[in-house]
């Protein structure tokens, strides 16, 4: 029997290095993506826990102050959404410039906004072009489940995968959809980051249209702050 070439042992060798070295490295995606599964699905029940009880405690003293002849005091919004409804021909240029800090560039665009002294007075310059309000947990889930794309590289990217989240934001321990949802919801500290990463929202034009929505609300318009009544308003955009 004619002796098998070392070239060929080498090749071998090497084919065999390379399946058992390929072998290993799924099997250890694998293990990953088990843990990451886990962790994500523990994240979820823990979040839905969280705002089970502040449902709860909210309900309790609402009943207890009701019982007691005294007026229940809501906790103040944390979160505003945005959304432009009218468009900016012959405005001044100071409104399209808070419009394009707001990063409110085109009509039905939305974002999520932190609520603080200088966001509210900017929304309160523009509002005759926007509406705005205090989302409630369904809202935000809804937007970012069926709205949510995320900036990377300057790419408006889809968020169907938790690889593309946790790539941009897993040093903030961030590394799922439920985590983008659950900072959102909560104004959490890293909640710069996540808004800085969604891109903007495209909605679509309101079911039964915006009849009124070159005034105020005040005066039975469209623009202006809705607040807990913006979540009426995003249903019939998303």
């Amino acid at each position: 029997m004619a002796p098998v070439p070392e070239t060929v042992l080498k090749k071998r060798r090497k084919d065999e290095s390379w399946r058992e070295n390929r072998s290993n490295s799924v099997e250890q995606v694998k293990r990953k993506n088990a843990q990451k599964g886990k962790k994500t699905f523990h994240r979820a029940e823990e979040f839905v826990r969280e705002f089970v009880k502040q449902e709860r405690d909210h309900k309790r003293l609402k009943r207890e102050v009701k019982g007691s002849g005294k007026k229940y005091v809501e906790p103040d919004a944390k979160v505003v959404f945005a959304v432009r409804i009218r468009g900016i021909d012959g405005v001044h240029p100071k409104t399209r410039k808070i419009l394009q800090l707001l990063r409110l560039r085109h009509i039905n665009c939305g974002v999520f906004l932190k609520v603080s002294k200088p966001v509210m007075h900017m929304l309160r310059m523009v509002e005759p072009y926007v509406a705005y309000g205090y989302p409630n947990l369904k809202t935000v889930k809804d937007l970012v489940y069926k709205r949510g794309h995320g900036r990377v590289e300057k790419q408006r990217v889809a968020l169907t995968d938790n690889e593309v989240i946790e790539k941009a934001l897993g040093e903030y321990d961030i590394i799922c959809i439920e985590d983008l949802v659950h900072e959102i919801h909560i104004a959490g500290s890293h909640f710069k980051e996540v808004s800085n990463f969604l891109w903007p929202f495209k909605l679509s034009p309101p079911k039964n249209s915006l009849s009124r929505k070159n005034k105020h609300l005040v005066d039975a318009g469209e623009a202006g702050n809705r607040e807990d009544k913006i979540n009426e308003l995003i249903a019939r955009m998303t």
